[in-house]
């Protein structure tokens, strides 16, 4: 018999899966305690009852990696906490490599996971073999085990995350299907159920992929999509033991694991199956889809080669069971931006079991605090926009997502499908020169220019076959003059009779300045670290036009818009009416000057008037993320094939050339210029990030982590952003790699490019010291990079190697 429900709540938990059962208790350890969880059916009948139970360390990131090592510790003793038993085995996990590619992936990865904490080591076939004995092990070229990796039973490890969020005092209610929600100026305040309503302050949606439509009753956007998802689960193998390792082998899109004695093996074909079914009924609990033998073949075909024993084994059950998956691979976390107090947790892409024990900490954290405990840009919902819930593109996105699981992941690799959507009006003119694309937000954007149409470059680790037309754009910037296009910054209005109040309590710097100038500033969150950094012009007395990164729109529009409070002002995105064609380089004026006669009468650096240029009205925003002399365009959507068109018949002969993003990378890199998701995030200060000339400490009135900020520098910082060369002309790193000082691991690798002018990489990163870390003591040591398990000597500057 269902519980009656309470009339009001803290939290109300939508979903009952193990990712919704780790929310609850994880608020109770919080001191959260007035919870409750709702679930249509009953515990774990969505997903969790048929997940397969890896649970893995590996993460490309800090905090991600740190996450994972945290469910590891909290499954190996959840069951002494509860009592209920978990099936939590910490049998290690072998993964193997068939090919050099392969090889060259998993030891950039282990230089990484060293750097954060992970025990793993590069073993041999010989002694993979010896972990794994079902192993065929004559074909491949070495593995990576990972000893403090395990497996665990879904629906025991759920029942003891209930059972504690239980002995915690939240109240879990079964049976219960929700069908609406209140909301009460722009924050939720209510959730609407067949069985009534409960009042509360904040809503956890743990849904799985019930979760886009549930989203949907909210205003909110969820986009995941659900794939079929399947494996195999066997009778008794000889030689099949309890403690046998978790054994992965990618190149073949395989996973397996022990059960009962024989093989739990599945994995990720690459084409994926979607489950186009719309809506998801919601009594579709502890059910599985029809089996489907032509779509599993090649896992099948896989397995057979690379475990033998399964030609003798026999196959209990081929499984079938619905999964949901994200447009990029990552789960979803955080805040709404739609619908403050509206938190979602989903699309965990077939990872739910090993990632819900961190998620569902960070979450309660974030709900009990009020802000994200640490860096979680990777996963947060903020990095999707409302268009990104279309149903064919996520259905598209998820035949390759899926795929891609176990593939080869390579530098700089591009998702194809779902394109392209979001395209500048400069799209085919650049196409028709030799562009290639890359995507971001769903913009188009011009990666490079090849030397005609045609197919792309292959990827891989070495450097790459477009270096040379990304050299040539290089030296277009330096020596003569470049045209971007750049129209996917995102670009937001800040508008009313209290705008520059506003902005003043959210911007470190100060933006108070006249109409028509602009200034660079950072916000920050009560930590001090960076929510934003942005460029604020100053349109008029009362309204400000924002410039930020082309991802961050949503994310920096929820945050102005949460702190709007009763202020008279409003903020909205305007990112699709302008276009933005940036001139960059030390011949840029001489161009402009040909086209406008407002440029000769000196525009200085941080001005940011309308100008006339040929036929149209443009603002020029003297400034360049490159490094050197430029201007930023900002041409209203309709003009921008005109201007375009305008700047080439004039800078023919001045050698006018068009660039794309790989040069921007590697310039800014050489120009000592941050990016935000790389140097800068919430984790990062503008002290720790070497951007205290974008803060105003002493403002009249102050700013949000003004104080965190101030305590900081008085103390000192414990780590700083620095910029090294690679002294080998022939390396060349990606990112991620890892850093080290006096043979120590002190850091890794947040940004990498190729400079044409010093013909080799430039790098940067966030090198962490014992404490505090002086600029002096950061200026000392002998420092290395770590590419693929190859030690490279680095050279720290002291000032970014273009100063101009």
């Amino acid at each position: 018999m269902t519980a009656p429900l309470p009339g009001q709540a803290r939290v109300v938990i939508v979903g009952g899966g193990i990712i919704g059962c780790s929310v609850a208790y994880h608020l109770t350890k919080s001191g959260v305690r007035d919870v409750v969880l709702l679930e249509q059916n009953q515990l774990t009948s969505g997903t969790s009852w048929h997940a397969a139970g890896l649970v893995g360390q590996m993460r490309p990131s800090r905090n991600m990696t740190r996450m994972s090592k945290y469910g590891v510790e909290l499954y190996a003793t959840l069951e002494k906490e509860t009592g209920q038993a978990t099936g939590w085995t910490q049998c290690g996990s072998v993964n193997v490599a068939k090919t050099p590619e392969r090889v060259i992936q998993y030891k950039r990865t282990l230089a990484a996971a060293r750097s954060f904490g992970v025990e793993v080591e590069f073993i041999s076939p010989a002694e993979a073999g010896k972990l794994w004995p079902l192993l065929r092990t004559d074909d491949l070229v070495g593995a990576v085990w990972v000893p403090h990796d395990g497996k665990a039973n879904p629906v025991d490890l759920t029942q003891a995350l209930a059972k504690g969020a239980r002995m915690g005092g939240a109240k879990l209610i079964e049976g219960v299907r929700v069908t609406g929600f209140k909301r009460i100026k722009g924050r939720v305040a209510g959730v609407v159920t067949n069985q009534g309503e409960i009042a509360c302050e904040s809503v956890a949606l743990c849904g799985g992929q019930w979760s886009r439509q549930v989203g949907a009753l909210a205003g909110v956007t969820v986009p995941l999509f659900s794939a079929e998802h399947f494996y195999i689960v066997t009778r008794p193998i000889e030689g099949v033991t309890r403690n046998l390792p978790v054994m992965r082998d990618p190149d073949g899109f395989l996973y397996y694991k022990e059960e009962v004695g024989g093989l739990v093996m599945g994995g990720f074909e690459p084409v994926a199956k979607p489950w186009k079914v719309d809506p998801i009924p919601d009594d579709f609990a502890f059910q599985l889809l029809p089996e489907d033998w032509d779509q599993f073949e090649i896992l099948m075909n896989n397995a057979l080669h690379r475990t033998p024993a399964l030609h003798r084994a026999e196959i209990r059950q081929l499984l079938n069971g619905p999964e949901s998956f994200t447009p990029d691979g990552n789960f979803i976390l955080g805040e709404a931006p739609e619908l403050a107090g509206f938190y979602v947790a989903a699309g965990f892409n077939s990872a739910g079991i090993a990632n819900a024990g961190g998620a569902g900490r960070l979450l309660a954290e974030w709900i009990a605090g009020g802000e994200a405990p640490l860096d979680l840009w990777d996963v947060d919902i903020r990095r999707f926009a409302p268009f990104m819930s279309n149903r064919r593109a996520l259905s598209e996105r998820t035949i390759e997502t899926l795929g891609l699981h176990y593939a080869m992941r390579w530098p700089r690799q591009e998702l194809v499908s779902a394109r392209p959507l979001r395209r500048s009006g400069l799209y085919d003119r650049l196409a028709a020169k030799g562009a290639r694309f890359g995507s971001k937000m769903g913009w188009e954007r011009a990666l490079y220019f090849a030397d005609k149409p045609g197919d792309d470059i292959p990827y891989g680790f070495a450097k790459p076959d477009w270096l040379p037309f990304c050299l040539a754009e290089q030296k277009a910037v330096r020596e003569g003059v470049a045209v971007f296009d750049e129209t996917s910054f995102a670009k937001l209005v800040v508008k009313g009779r209290d705008a520059l109040a506003v902005l003043q309590r959210l911007c470190a710097n100060d933006i108070d300045v006249p109409p028509g100038r602009m200034a660079y500033t950072a916000m920050l969150n009560p930590r001090g670290g960076f929510e934003t950094d942005l460029t604020a012009m100053r349109l008029a007395e009362d309204s400000f036009l924002l410039i930020t990164g082309s991802s961050q729109g949503t994310r920096d529009l929820a945050w102005i818009e949460r702190h709007l409070g009763e202020a008279h002002a409003v903020a909205f995105d305007v990112t699709a009416l302008w276009s933005v064609v940036s001139v960059m380089g030390p011949k840029a004026r001489d161009l402009l000057e040909r086209v406008s006669p407002d440029i000769a009468r000196s525009v200085a650096i941080g001005d940011c008037p309308e100008i006339d240029l040929g036929l149209a009205r443009v603002r020029a925003a003297r400034m360049a993320y490159v490094g050197g002399p430029g201007w930023e365009l900002y041409v209203p959507s309709e003009m921008a094939a005109a201007v375009y068109d305008t700047l080439h018949q004039a800078g023919g002969d001045l050698g006018l050339r068009d660039a794309g993003y790989h040069a921007i990378d590697a310039l800014r890199i050489e120009a000592g210029r941050r990016a935000f998701g790389a140097e800068l995030g919430p984790d990062e200060t503008p002290l720790e990030a070497g951007l205290m000339h974008a803060v105003k400490l002493d403002k009249p009135g102050g700013f949000i982590g003004r104080e965190a900020l101030a305590k900081q520098r008085a103390e000192g910082p414990k780590k700083r952003c620095a910029i090294f060369t690679v002294e080998d002309g022939e390396a060349y790193p990606w990112g991620g790699e890892g850093i080290l000082r006096d043979g120590k691991p002190v850091g890794e690798v947040s940004s990498a490019g190729f400079s044409g002018r010093l013909g080799r990489a430039v790098v940067m990163g966030i090198v962490r010291g014992e404490g505090v870390l002086s600029r002096e003591a950061l200026l000392t040591g002998r420092y290395e990079i770590d590419i693929a398990g190859q030690r490279l000597p680095l050279t720290i500057q002291p000032r970014p190697p273009f100063a101009g």
